[in-house]
């Protein structure tokens, strides 16, 4: 599924190549998870602001249209999903859900599984994308991010670490994979109840958590199946991965085995030699 990394580098694909772009078509393929919630036919002719991202999501601002105001796109690309700017592309496949297509090219996204979503409202704070924003926690490469914010949010939090990261109210953007090398490089147990972190453990577990994400976007995410950034190109930041995927190999670190157990029907990769709860 791709995470804040992939869709981050993603972002980092397009904005600069659609800044500017104006809509000619609109198509759409079959149903997605939720409706477009307007008219294709009244986003052409607008143009593209910005490309931006709020978790998981991708907003691309649109200037207003003919008699209509401003708005813009929210874009989920769900457990499967994946965008791609090309000049000549090739004939919509049953899999390509939406084609958006401009003077800068055809932005497509391609979802085999269809857990993606491409919805439209007048703002991120308002309508269908207001409701799907709502409750997402900070962003981990916002200042306001750090050891304190983490070990406040933590407070009372019964359920593992790492499944309380997953749940992405604290913060957002830590995926099964970039949770599990987060916790190792930070020597915490993902098994460890969220409340009992001290503060200098959460100090740890903050900075080794924007610094994983950091490293993942540096490499262009992760490909394990479909992800492919809006040129084509897979991620390499798997080939990096401490103890993800590693279950039975050697620790990098002390040699132990890394060991995987299922949380919360997701696997976590550890080392119980070097992961304190």
């Amino acid at each position: 599924m791709p995470e804040l990394p992939e869709v981050e580098v993603t972002r980092l694909s397009l904005v600069e190549r659609l800044r500017g772009a104006r809509i000619s078509a609109v198509r759409l393929g079959k149903p997605l998870r939720w409706p477009l919630g307007c008219e294709p036919v009244s986003l052409v002719g607008r143009r593209v602001d910005d490309v931006t991202r709020r978790g998981k999501y991708l907003w691309f601002g649109l200037g207003p249209g003919a008699g209509t105001e401003a708005g813009g796109l929210l874009v989920h690309l769900g457990m499967s999903g994946s965008l791609n700017l090309a000049q000549v592309p090739g004939e919509p496949g049953p899999w390509d859900h939406f084609d958006m297509a401009t003077d800068r090219g055809l932005l497509r996204l391609t979802d085999p599984r269809r857990f993606g979503a491409v919805v439209w409202s007048r703002a991120p704070h308002e309508g269908a994308a207001g409701r799907l924003l709502a409750g997402l926690g900070v962003e981990p490469f916002d200042a306001a991010f750090d050891g304190a914010l983490l070990h406040e949010r933590l407070r009372g939090r019964r359920v593992s670490i790492k499944q309380a990261l997953l749940a992405g109210d604290i913060v957002v953007g830590v995926g099964n994979i970039y949770a599990s090398e987060a916790l190792f490089l930070a020597g915490i147990d993902p098994r460890a109840p969220g409340a009992r972190l001290g503060r200098e453990r959460c100090e740890r577990l903050a900075a080794a958590i924007r610094s994983v994400l950091t490293r993942a976007v540096a490499l262009g995410g992760s490909t394990l199946r479909d992800f492919r950034n809006a040129h084509g190109m897979d991620g390499a930041f798997q080939l990096e991965a401490q103890v993800y995927g590693r279950a039975g190999e050697p620790c990098l670190r002390c040699g132990a085995a890394v060991r995987r157990l299922v949380q919360g029907q997701r696997s976590t990769y550890f080392c119980a030699r070097c992961q304190r709860r």
